[in-house]
């Protein structure tokens, strides 16, 4: 036996799951190529789309809500976004188990947003960071044995990932390394492979999911091809949650990469369009509400409370005074004319009254 041969035995994890990266001649057809340009067009047009926002934060605070709420889902984590909403805004309000879940997967998505932008590349232990958070416990990299994926209705085993926690390990290693190098392939293209590659190594014993669906928006960022996590995959796996996961069962059994990465691209490309098109109606309602103001209590108007207003669907007076630095009075009297004028409603939550951009809510909800 060969050196070589000794070397490729010894490199291979104990369940044969492979390294990165895989074929390339089963990861570059004409058929992904084709959407790659397709994909790329529309992210590209997304990125530069958010710059037109009166401010980006208005479209990242209200996707993020709306992705962690999403992606939660697919775990059969169940809130919705008025919950939402109210416990950010209202304090003392009750908030239940669910609802803390999915804010816990929003305050995720921001941890690892700004551990990429201030170091610049992805490794394990800022995954380990993002799991931490998601499920608020320690247990890091699975130790023990026995982590098998059932079929929710059948109970049918149908895939059981590594369980050597060595294995787990090295494989993670070459995930990070995968993750932060300039290869020749499209990063949209890597994306679904290193997308695939975290869920089959299933690292955590909870939270893999969820955990792999925010790397996805960080690699993007990582690589230029977006500038803040305002993409996200989770309502179009939702749609099509039974493809989602035949195709990776897929890529295990019959090494089916093309109809995975094709899966992947597709998302990329509905979504950035659906994305684009929601930033487009936000523009048009902001300058709607700013004409509005402008027209029936034109010494009240002030854009940096309408972004504000734009910002927090669920504003109180408290947001306002720390804005604009004015008075509670003042700052009470604003938010009244706006709910005079049908721009605003407002809602009893505990002992706070909540100024609710109704408009904007029912748009983000879309």
């Amino acid at each position: 036996m060969s050196r070589k041969t000794i070397k490729t035995i010894i490199d291979q994890p104990f369940n044969n799951l492979p390294f990165l990266p895989p074929d390339k001649e089963s990861t570059e057809t004409k058929n992904i190529l084709r959407q790659v340009v397709k994909s790329s067009l529309a992210l590209a047009e997304l990125k530069g789309l958010v710059h037109t926002l009166p401010n980006p934060d208005i479209l990242l605070n209200a996707v993020i809500l709306k992705e962690a709420r999403a992606s939660s889902e697919i775990e059969n984590v169940i809130t919705t976004q008025d919950k939402l909403y109210q416990a950010l805004s209202a304090k003392g309000t009750q908030v239940d188990t669910a609802t803390k879940e999915v804010l816990r997967y929003r305050e995720a998505i921001l941890s690892g947003f700004q551990q990429i932008k201030k170091k610049g590349f992805i490794n394990a232990n800022i995954i380990i960071q993002i799991q931490k958070v998601l499920e608020d416990n320690n247990a890091g990299i699975r130790k023990l044995p026995g982590t098998a994926l059932k079929n929710a209705a059948t109970g049918k085993v149908i895939y059981t990932p590594p369980d050597n926690y060595h294995t787990i390990i090295r494989l993670m290693k070459n995930l990070e390394d995968y993750l932060n190098e300039e290869v020749e392939l499209s990063p949209l293209i890597n994306l679904a492979i290193q997308h695939y590659q975290f869920e089959s190594i299933h690292p955590f014993y909870d939270g893999n999911g969820r955990t792999g669906r925010i790397i996805n928006v960080l690699y993007l960022i990582l690589h230029g091809l977006l500038d803040s996590p305002i993409l996200y995959l989770s309502e179009f796996i939702i749609e099509n949650k039974s493809d989602y996961y035949r195709l990776l069962q897929e890529v295990r059994t019959k090494e089916n990469w093309e109809e995975w990465i094709l899966f992947i691209l597709t998302a990329i490309e509905k979504t950035s369009k659906e994305t684009i098109h929601q930033i487009q109606q936000i523009n048009k309602l902001f300058q709607t509400v700013s004409d509005k103001i402008k027209e029936e209590f034109p010494k009240s108007f002030n854009k940096e409370l309408v972004e504000l207003l734009f910002e927090q669907p669920y504003c109180k007076i408290d947001f306002v005074i720390e804005r604009l630095n004015i008075s509670r009075i003042t700052a009470s009297k604003y938010l009244k004319e706006l709910k005079q004028i049908g721009i605003l409603e407002s809602k009893q939550v505990w002992k706070e009254t909540l100024y609710i951009n109704t408009k904007l809510f029912d748009l983000l909800k879309g």
